[in-house]
């Protein structure tokens, strides 16, 4: 059932675990994930980035078939709007349901993020869409591989200010994670993370999950964070049952299970393997 990050990352924040948050880019991702969390009973958010994923006629696609089949599982889904920097994305995802919509201003001044992420909320806000907003700067590579800078740690002394001058429902945070793939294992800052904790009134994010050691996640959890975004993880899956497929073909003309099997497999593993980690499984 479709539903809103309040909604999910109250109950998270409560009941001390987080809900998985996973980038989806095509039907074969949204199927093994939404399968995968509703056999293990976890909430889940699929997240759609802004890109070349959503350019022309993908605001329609992967966004539209999470929105006809979200219902069709008895688990709590949020379609949630990934990495926006303008408002004219947050606009297009507000006019096409979704429940969820993150703004990232982190590399803007104070002031600047503060001015796009309030005005995200007066957007989104009387539609009944939640808003994620980003304090700090969760560096690393981007999807063409290119080193975005190291990473700007939060400070607990801006949160309790940035979270009542925008009206964000949830606060992604940077304490050590970077986008991609890791160069170097990070070492989290989890000292600061229980000062942010303490400084918010919303639940945390984690960004940068993929990769990240199980132990060091677990302690994140342990100390506020309530939803973590994984995207890496999961194209490395897609590539390793892209490969399995490949390589098991004996016939010109395989059966569409042979094709595409391996490759939901894969996924599923991830996808059972961050909810253990993240101990939202049974939560629904």
């Amino acid at each position: 059932m479709l539903t809103t990050l309040k909604e999910v990352l109250a109950d998270a924040r409560n009941n001390g675990y987080a809900v998985p948050a996973f980038d989806c880019v095509e039907d074969v991702m949204v199927r093994a994930i939404l399968e995968t969390c509703e056999a293990m009973r976890s909430p889940v958010v699929l997240m759609c980035l802004v890109g070349a994923d959503l350019d022309g006629n993908g605001w329609a696609y992967v966004p539209g078939l999470i929105k006809a089949v979200g219902d069709f599982h008895d688990i709590p889904v949020v379609l949630h709007l990934d990495h926006a920097t303008e408002l004219d994305s947050i606009k297009t995802a507000v006019d096409c349901g979704f429940t969820s919509v993150m703004i990232d201003g982190s590399m803007l001044p104070f002031d600047k993020n503060v001015e796009i992420t309030k005005a995200t909320a007066e957007m989104a806000h009387p539609k009944g869409i939640s808003v994620e907003g980003e304090l700090g700067w969760v560096g690393g590579f981007d999807l063409q591989a290119r080193n975005t800078g190291q990473p700007v740690l939060t400070e607990a002394k801006e949160v309790e200010k940035f979270v009542s001058m925008t009206g964000v429902n949830a606060l992604a945070v940077s304490v050590g994670t970077s986008h991609g793939v890791y160069e170097s294992l990070p070492n989290l800052d989890i000292e600061r993370l229980k000062q942010l904790n303490e400084a918010s009134s919303v639940p945390l994010v984690l960004h940068g999950g993929s990769g990240t050691p199980d132990n060091q996640i677990q302690q994140a959890v342990r100390n506020g964070i309530c939803k973590l975004n994984i995207y890496a993880d999961c194209r490395a899956a897609m590539a390793k049952g892209l490969k399995i497929s490949a390589d098991s073909q004996t016939r010109p003309d395989p059966p569409a299970q042979q094709l595409f099997g391996p490759i939901k497999n894969e996924i599923a593993k991830v996808v059972k393997h961050k909810i253990a980690l993240l101990l939202s499984a049974g939560r629904v």
